[in-house]
């Protein structure tokens, strides 16, 4: 409690995540998202802004992987103890839900930087002795459940994330809502700085919305809209109840359902997307809506592999708290960088064949694809036409994916029992792999042990995607449909290739796969297998231009900077 209390005097921003993911022994976390609010708390942690962070805690976690022979994904919960890892506050809170009270414990992790900063991330935990069984269970799994457990999740980050920095003495200047999942703190919020009835006309305008959006911030992720948590008000009245009238909460959420979205957008006074075309599509989904652009970034530390952060320190000293300097790259000899590359290219190979007997090599050029499987990332793109990638690449390429479906995502897991079903049919011509288990210790593995980062999602569904910038500090060049970072990082030939045609929709679009397939094929054939095998020193000036024009400017710290300037402090 004393590194609390000595937190206490200075006013602090409040990030609320329904995941965050920053360790990989700490499971409450399941992919992008989880991860960037990792990276975003770290950043803040190095350049000592004053944050602290809520979340859930998931003692099952998301899952464990296992991938049969066949390619079918199977779940398993993941065992892991909070108390190995976290401390357990004496605070709790209580929230109504279903009409009976509900207690909350809050566990507190912090994130300490070698720049003094720190930020304590607190876990808000239901499994306590005095709730039932069913409450109790309330926290245990991450995206589990049904509409009524996942409603009551988000009651719990959102509401009792106020009430316990309240109850632990926090002056709060800022809440900033990662993603809709955490906007009914908004409701608490309302009610704690409701106007006394006789001072005003109308009984709505006791609810002060403007001084709550004067103290909230809120970023959307996504340009999907079965991405936005809708709930219907039959089941927000049985679960939360009557908080604020009904007929208040309706034209603040939207008049059919209560939607998390519009909750958090019409009451923050900053809203933004996470790329410049997700602000440009998320005002065509929003319309009248002010939507700002804050292009997502990367930890640069904690997405640098080994060999590449010691020649980091060698050439470019003090590169972990200022990204910037990677501008300098040209510094470093090419050899040097390549054979730093070769480093984590080897441990990477090392470790698929000692799990999956592939007998891949370090000589061949090595693609890599690995996030949510889900059908719009199109992940099997790469197969659409067999003979071509046969004449193409027989005995030039080797194929690494990785990434986990949701377990009621039969599409996802559908793409990787086809991927499965590919890499049988190319036997003997074109090795492919599709690892289990996907967390950030093989996500690291991956985006520095490959030699290029493929990405074909449908546009512009990609609202920004992180694990190419994560490639680029590696000097792993980008092969990417131009959607979300992309759009911005890439320079054709210079820091790698698109695929497909130019990004010109603002708004989702039907399907181009025949288009961007033949264009992938064509650069494959073309220009990317050809400069790898034949022209080595052009491929390590574009790992050298990934690293100097993309992880220089694609990272957290410069992102947390403008939060800071942009949005914080308004």
């Amino acid at each position: 409690m004393k590194r609390i209390q000595d937190m206490i005097p200075e006013p602090k921003i409040a990030y609320f995540s329904m995941e965050i993911g920053f360790r990989n022994d700490i499971p409450t976390y399941s992919g992008g998202l989880g991860v960037l609010a990792g990276d975003t708390i770290k950043s803040a942690a190095d350049l000592n802004l004053p944050m602290v962070a809520v979340t859930l805690l998931y003692r099952k976690g998301y899952f464990m992987q296992e991938i049969d022979a066949t390619g079918r994904q199977i779940e398993h919960p993941v065992k892991w103890n909070p108390a190995d890892h976290m401390t357990l506050l004496p605070q709790r809170v209580r929230v109504r839900i279903e009409g009976r009270d509900v207690s909350i414990q809050a566990w507190v992790y912090y994130i300490d930087s070698l720049t003094g900063g720190s930020v304590p991330i607190f876990f808000l935990d239901t499994d306590v002795p005095e709730n039932n069984q069913e409450d109790r269970e309330l926290t245990h799994c991450l995206y589990g459940g049904d509409d009524r457990y996942r409603l009551k999740q988000e009651l719990i980050l959102g509401v009792c994330g106020v009430r316990i920095l309240k109850a632990l003495g926090f002056q709060i200047k800022k809440y900033h809502m990662n993603e809709g999942h955490a906007s009914l703190l908004t409701l608490e919020l309302l009610t704690r700085f409701k106007k006394d009835i006789e001072t005003v006309w109308d009984e709505r305008a006791v609810w002060d919305t403007e001084k709550v959006k004067e103290l909230c911030v809120f970023t959307t992720h996504t340009p999907v809209e079965a991405g936005h948590d809708k709930f219907s008000y039959d089941l927000v009245r049985d679960v939360v109840g009557e908080v604020i009238p009904f007929d208040v909460l309706k034209e603040l959420a939207g008049k059919d359902k209560l939607n998390m979205t519009l909750l958090a957008m019409n009451l923050s006074m900053y809203i933004n997307g996470v790329a410049k075309k997700h602000g440009e599509v998320s005002k065509n989904l929003f319309p009248g809506y002010q939507i700002h652009a804050i292009t997502n970034g990367v930890h640069s530390f904690t997405w640098t592999c080994e060999s590449m952060a010691r020649l980091y320190d060698k050439y470019l000293p003090g590169w972990a708290n200022e990204p910037e300097l990677f501008v300098r790259i040209g510094k470093i000899p090419d050899e040097e960088i390549w054979e730093a590359h070769m480093e984590a290219k080897k441990k990477l190979i090392d470790y698929v064949n000692e799990k999956t007997g592939a007998g891949m090599d370090c000589d061949t050029l090595t693609i890599g694809f690995a996030r949510r499987a889900t059908a719009y990332k199109r992940a099997s793109l790469l197969f659409r036409d067999i003979d071509r990638l046969l004449k193409i690449g027989k005995g030039k390429l080797q194929l690494i994916y990785a990434g986990k479906a949701h377990p009621k995502d039969t599409d996802g897991k559908s793409n990787i029992e086809e991927i499965f079903r590919k890499s049988e049919q190319l036997k003997g011509a074109i090795k492919i792999v599709y690892l289990q288990g996907y967390d950030m210790d093989l996500a690291l593995k991956l985006v520095s042990g490959v030699d290029v980062w493929l990405n074909t999602p449908m546009r512009p569904r990609e609202a920004s995607g992180t694990s190419g910038m994560k490639a680029a500090h590696n000097g792993v060049v980008n092969f990417s449909v131009l959607d979300g970072w992309w759009i911005e990082g890439h320079i054709e030939g210079f820091t790698g290739w698109s695929i497909g045609p130019a990004p010109t929709e603002a708004t989702l679009t039907a399907s181009t796969d025949d288009i961007d397939a033949e264009d992938l094929y064509n650069k494959l054939e073309n220009l990317v297998i050809p400069t790898y095998y034949g022209q080595r020193n052009i491929w390590v000036r574009m790992m050298q231009n990934a690293i100097g024009k993309n992880a220089y400017y694609f990272n957290t710290h410069r992102m947390m900077r403008r939060y800071v300037t942009e949005a914080y402090i308004r």
